[in-house]
């Protein structure tokens, strides 16, 4: 989806009180995000199937908005669906006091790990379920070899995580906790992108910030304020391994998807299979 197609969609929604020309476009990636005035309007891929992902980003708002948990809130009851598109409409939060910091994230986790679940399912946090999807997209830019290799990697990390014995109690986790996705308001953190909410081990949600030490160069200070500010560190859980492992082929496998288009995507991608496949876990990759 491109910014033109997102913009007639958005215009064909009628949700924003001005014309869907003058909206400003602040994202283009999983879903096209705009803004204008008050509000802020996510534009999903045509896809039918993610209206039911839509309507559970709705309902994970105003649960967490009864819970008294610090996230962005939905402007309407329900997502539209406009020529295929799913169509979400949000409040605008004030602009950033300062940019998130790995302590400002593990606080929000906090308050999200000692919710019960919610009245609504939510599904398991399903890593690698994007694999077959992103590979499929990469085609022929990538080698057929790297392909098989993921999806290999893929089945074994699937079937050992099955096994794993938690060390916390399962329940609601936000699915992608990085300190992108915590905005610092004028009265503190608050909690963003709430489409991956899943109800499974809270240790996915540490995990995320133990691999953005090893592999995307967060310092080592840094992780070290998250787990004390959490007030335990995933690394000492011996599953540690395998929920990491899970999430480097599901990172490796998403930046193929660019590489048909993008000659630094392809060489990111190489980068990052070329390191799994050689088990050299000090390889830096870079966020894309």
């Amino acid at each position: 989806m491109d910014e033109a197609r997102a913009r007639e969609v958005l215009a064909g929604a009628g949700v924003l009180p001005e014309t869907a020309g003058g909206a400003h476009l602040l994202a283009l990636g999983e879903n096209a995000v705009f803004a204008a005035g008050e509000l802020v309007v996510k534009v999903g891929r045509d896809d039918a199937e993610l209206l039911d992902r839509a309507r559970r980003e709705v309902a994970v708002a105003g649960w967490l908005a009864e819970a008294g948990v610090p996230a962005v809130r939905a402007a309407g009851s329900e997502p539209l669906l406009v020529a295929g598109h799913p169509v979400t409409v949000w409040h605008r939060l004030p602009d950033p006091v300062r940019p998130a910091e790995p302590q400002d994230l593990a606080g929000v986790l906090r308050a999200v790990h000692a919710l019960p679940a919610p009245s609504f399912a939510l599904p398991p946090r399903d890593l690698l379920s994007g694999v077959e999807r992103w590979l499929r997209l990469a085609g022929e830019a990538i080698d057929p070899a790297d392909a098989a290799y993921l999806r290999e990697r893929r089945d074994g990390f699937a079937a050992a995580a099955a096994t794993l014995t938690p060390h916390l109690p399962p329940g609601p986790v936000h699915g992608d906790a990085l300190p992108r996705n915590v905005h610092i308001g004028p009265d503190g953190p608050v909690l963003v992108d709430l489409e991956t909410f899943s109800f499974d081990l809270r240790e996915h949600d540490l995990v995320v910030m133990a691999l953005s030490r090893d592999r995307y160069g967060l310092p080592g200070e840094a992780y070290e304020a998250f787990a004390t500010a959490y007030g335990w560190d995933v690394r000492e859980w011996e599953g540690c391994t395998v929920l990491r492992g899970a999430r480097e082929t599901a990172s490796c496998a998403w930046v193929a998807q660019h590489a048909p288009g993008n000659p630094k995507a392809r060489a990111e991608f190489g980068r990052r299979v070329a390191s799994l496949r050689d088990g050299d876990e000090t390889v830096r990759w870079y966020a894309f």
